[in-house]
């Protein structure tokens, strides 16, 4: 049973491509930097989405190529860059000829993939010197009491503040593969703000995957409870943009070939 949730559950964000590309905070440029070798011109986004980690990638006129199973995260993907190539396809299977690239970036999808078959393939498309970069972006500020709330609202009693991103415990066991498999893994921490409207925040919300495979009665309620949220509580009532804490840990390992 946990497997089968786990797999609808990371299949479940083409359903909400237009509300993740809206909501979805992108990524610090210090994270980007710290994660791409010197000199790096072919990269790889695995698992890209809707393109948040590609647009930068994209921006810094690198030669980027992005690959993500889910045809309607592709197709929101290639409406906001339709000159980068968006390729289906997984990080367990990945659409790329040999030694071709000289970064692969995985932002916030890592703990999704078998690890196991997913390392052999991320090798196998690095040229020697070749470099794997992991990001997760979380909301980490147990201070912030409305946040606290929001999350007891999305993610169930007990829940920590995350938006959305893997677990501790999927992240670090992602991280130990990868370590297990390249050597060395080297560890980063960006602390930032995002900042995005009211109406942003219910699309953060609606593109996060338990939300999406809730029944539709039960999305309807939980959504209700985030608007009230956000008309009551005193930090956030009346207010036309709302500053989120996040910290990105990035970690990245060399492929020597």
């Amino acid at each position: 049973m946990k497997i089968n949730t786990q797999t609808a559950r990371a299949g479940s964000f083409g359903t909400a491509a237009a509300a993740y590309d809206r909501g979805r905070p992108p990524y610090p440029a210090e994270a980007i930097d710290w994660l791409l070798p010197p000199q790096a011109q072919r990269i790889l986004d695995l698992g890209a989405g809707t393109g948040k980690l590609t647009v930068d990638l994209h921006r810094r006129g690198l030669d980027v190529v992005a690959v993500e199973p889910s045809d309607g995260m592709r197709e929101q993907l290639s409406r906001v860059l339709p000159d980068v190539p968006a390729l289906a396809g997984t990080a367990e299977r990945i659409p790329l000829d040999d030694d071709s690239l000289d970064a692969v970036l995985v932002a916030q999808a890592w703990h999704w993939v078998n690890t196991a078959q997913a390392l052999p393939e991320v090798a196998r498309v690095l040229a020697p010197g070749g470099q794997l970069g992991l990001l997760w972006s979380n909301v980490r500020d147990a201070r912030v009491d409305w946040l606290v709330e929001l999350e007891r609202i999305v993610g169930g009693p007990g829940s920590e503040p995350s938006a959305g991103a893997g677990r501790v415990d999927e992240v670090e066991d992602g991280v130990a593969a990868a370590e297990s498999f390249f050597g060395l893994v080297e560890r980063h921490t960006a602390e930032w703000n995002y900042r995005l409207t009211h109406d942003m925040l219910v699309d953060l919300v609606v593109s996060r995957s338990r939300f999406i495979t809730l029944p539709e009665a039960q999305q309807s309620a939980l959504l209700a409870e985030v608007r009230s949220l956000l008309d009551t509580h005193p930090a956030l009532a009346g207010t036309d943009e709302i500053v989120m804490p996040y910290v990105t840990e990035c970690f990245r390992a060399r492929w020597e070939g």
